[in-house]
């Protein structure tokens, strides 16, 4: 019997287009269309939205582009992460998007999520473990394991000079995030 099929949202905090983080969620895309299937995964881009200002909501709206990235986050039976660190913390455009994304009626409510990081020498562990704290406040569930967090600096190369992950045990790591949202996503939607 096939797996349901799950839509993933991804979200990058990082708005540079050669980021390590992009290149992670293009893997995690290229792996779900090689093999796994029972995953289909959206870019959400995040580079457009406003500072977030409740002066730009209207009665039950928001500006076109808030508008159009809470759809698709509504979309989503999931989210994948893509979380850069910066100060300890997670980066700013990411914040962002998830405090207009949980204005009322919040659109990340009982959903299932994953975080992968990568960096210097923790791999981005405190962000994930802010964004987690974040996560508690707008109802998102995140995977306990695996963790993916990546210290992109040590050798063997993970990344070529385009931000491309091309390292194959850390492919395998990503693929084993997957498939843990994937039957945590279907364990939420049953409850």
């Amino acid at each position: 019997m096939a797996k349901p099929i799950i839509k993933v949202a991804a979200v990058c905090g990082s708005l540079r287009e050669g980021s390590f983080h992009r290149g992670l969620v293009r893997a995690a895309i290229q792996l779900c269309q090689e093999s796994i299937k029972e995953i289909q995964i959206e870019q959400v881009e995040i580079n457009q939205l406003p500072l977030l200002n409740t002066d730009l909501e209207g009665q039950g709206t928001f500006p076109p582009a808030v508008e159009a990235f809470r759809q698709k986050i509504k979309e989503a039976d999931s989210i994948l992460f893509a979380s850069p660190e910066y100060n300890f913390s997670i980066a700013a455009p990411m914040k962002n998007a998830i405090d207009w994304a949980s204005r009322p009626p919040n659109a990340w409510a009982n959903k299932a999520a994953a975080i992968v990081s990568t960096g210097g020498n923790g791999g981005g562990e405190r962000a994930q473990y802010h964004l987690r704290q974040v996560g508690v406040f707008i109802d998102l569930h995140f995977i306990n394991t695996p963790l993916f967090s990546l210290n992109a600096f040590e050798q063997p190369a993970k990344f070529d000079k385009d931000g491309n992950l091309v390292h194959a045990e850390t492919k395998e790591r990503l693929k084993g995030v997957l498939l843990a949202l994937h039957e945590f996503t279907l364990r939420i939607q049953r409850k």
